[in-house]
C-alpha cells in the first residue's frame, strides 16, 4: 500500500473514530464548554473551517501549482482556531455536525487528486492531509473520550 493510500485510509478510520466519539452526545453535552472555552461543536467547526481552508491548497497541489497562496501564513494557528470556531457559533449543532461531514468529504476528495509522489512524510502534501484529517481526529477524539470518561458518559 502505498504512502497516500495508508495515510488516506488512517484518516478515514480516525473520522470514524472521531464520530464514535460523539455518538450517543446530545445538544446540551454537545455545546457544553469543557475545553478551554470550546465545546465539541466548537472543535467540530474549527477542523472544518481547517479543511474549508486547506482544501483549495490541495487542488492547487493537484495542478503542480504552490498551496498556500502568497501572502497567505498559517503561523498564528490559535487566531486562525477561534476565527473558524467563531464563524459557526450561532449555527445549530446539527448545521455544525452536518458540515463535519460535508467537509471531511470535500477535504478527502481533494487530498486524493493530489498525486502520489507529493505523499512523502513531512513534506508539504502529507502535512496538510495528516495534520488536519488524521491527527486532528486522533487528537480530538482522545480529548472527548477523556472528558466522557471523566464525566461518567
Amino acid at each position: 500500500m502505498s504512502t497516500k493510500d495508508k495515510l488516506l485510509k488512517q484518516a478515514e478510520a480516525e473520522f470514524q473514530a472521531f464520530k464514535a466519539a460523539l455518538r450517543g452526545l446530545d445538544d446540551a453535552r454537545l455545546t457544553e464548554v469543557w475545553l478551554g472555552t470550546w465545546s465539541i461543536k466548537d472543535i467540530a467547526a474549527h477542523i472544518s473551517g481547517w479543511q474549508r481552508e486547506l482544501g483549495p491548497a490541495l487542488e492547487r497541489m493537484a495542478r503542480g501549482e504552490r498551496p498556500i497562496p502568497e501572502g497567505t501564513s498559517y503561523d498564528d494557528a490559535d487566531a486562525w482556531n477561534a476565527k473558524f470556531a467563531a464563524a459557526r457559533k450561532d449555527s445549530p449543532v446539527s448545521e455544525v455536525l452536518g458540515e463535519l461531514d460535508l467537509s471531511h468529504g470535500y477535504f478527502m476528495a481533494r487530498a486524493a487528486t493530489v498525486p502520489e509522489e507529493r505523499f512523502v512524510p513531512g513534506k508539504t502534501a502529507y502535512r496538510i492531509v495528516e495534520l488536519n484529517s488524521a491527527h486532528h481526529y486522533k487528537d480530538h477524539g482522545d480529548q472527548i473520550r477523556a472528558w466522557r470518561q471523566s464525566k461518567g458518559m
